[in-house]
């Protein structure tokens, strides 16, 4: 293996394990989730822009005005997506929100013969069986376990998440742009500009108040997990195999169950455990021998 190799392959792998404990940080930041979002896309966007020009960098590609709003519309179903997350964070454990959010391979096999007129292989629909039986596993339906308000809450916004990221997905496949870093920076200031109108709705700006600690939790999710995690990833994936980019990816939702047992002290039933295998593995099983996708991950 070659040095660039080896390093690209550090480059990726810090990226999966730096958005595997985005779900832990959220819990320590008293924000609503729509505020945190937009944080999380203009700091992301400005670190990412900050890099490129320390490097000396130049932005390339031609961008017409119905490619912009494309990007721009996907930029908005990205908030969406994030202030989702951020909800089932809130209502149910990391590790459920987690698992809720890699149902997404899951609905873009179901979707991509409507999308893309794509063939429904058995393969595909054996993948999809098997996440859909997992999730239901998770839920806790086979151990008699009666859903909180707030567990249930929380299922349905990771699903909602899990869809909205799907949709970023095959938005993504639309978008054809060469320089990777200029179409995340429009994304992500994209998400955070079309926040705005809702933020003015729906908070209090008055009433907002960070304690230094949560304030550095905030810098945290908006400059480490967002741009230098985009910038590790974006970074990593020219070099890498798209087979190695898509196995890799798992590392993100299996390191994020694991950090939340140690720190959040969550822990998954023996149900849960089957379901997590069940929905993980799928995601994977349906990614090999497929080209990986390049998009802004969650």
């Amino acid at each position: 293996m070659s040095d660039k190799y080896a390093k690209s392959n550090l480059m990726f792998i810090s990226s999966m394990l730096i958005f595997g404990t985005i779900g832990i940080f959220r819990r320590y930041i008293p924000l609503s989730s729509g505020m945190l979002a937009f944080a999380r896309g203009l700091l992301g966007a400005l670190f990412i822009y900050g890099y490129i020009k320390l490097k000396g960098k130049r932005l390339r590609g031609k961008i017409g005005l119905n490619k912009l709003l494309l990007l721009a519309l996907t930029g908005a179903v990205m908030g969406i997506n994030w202030i989702l997350l951020f909800e089932a964070y809130n209502y149910t454990t990391v590790s459920v929100a987690t698992l809720c959010y890699y149902m997404q391979p899951a609905i873009v096999i179901l979707l991509s013969p409507l999308l893309f007129k794509e063939r429904l292989t058995l393969k595909k629909l054996v993948c999809a069986a098997l996440s859909i039986s997992g999730m239901v596993l998770v839920s806790g339906v086979f151990e008699g376990v009666s859903l909180r308000t707030g567990d249930f809450r929380g299922i349905v916004y990771g699903l909602g998440a899990a869809a909205f990221y799907a949709f970023v997905i095959i938005l993504n496949k639309k978008i054809q742009l060469e320089d990777a870093y200029y179409k995340t920076i429009i994304q992500l200031m994209s998400a955070a500009i079309i926040l705005v109108p809702y933020l003015i709705v729906t908070e209090s700006f008055n009433k907002i108040s960070l304690k230094l600690p949560s304030f550095l939790m905030l810098l945290i999710v908006g400059i480490i997990h967002t741009g230098l995690a985009y910038v590790l990833y974006f970074g990593s994936i020219a070099v890498l195999k798209a087979q190695s980019v898509a196995i890799l990816s798992y590392i993100d939702p299996v390191s994020a169950l694991i950090l939340s047992g140690i720190f959040l002290r969550e822990s998954l039933t023996f149900f849960g455990i089957i379901g997590a295998v069940l929905i993980i593995g799928s995601a994977m099983l349906s990614e090999i021998n497929l080209k990986a996708d390049v998009f802004v991950r969650n």
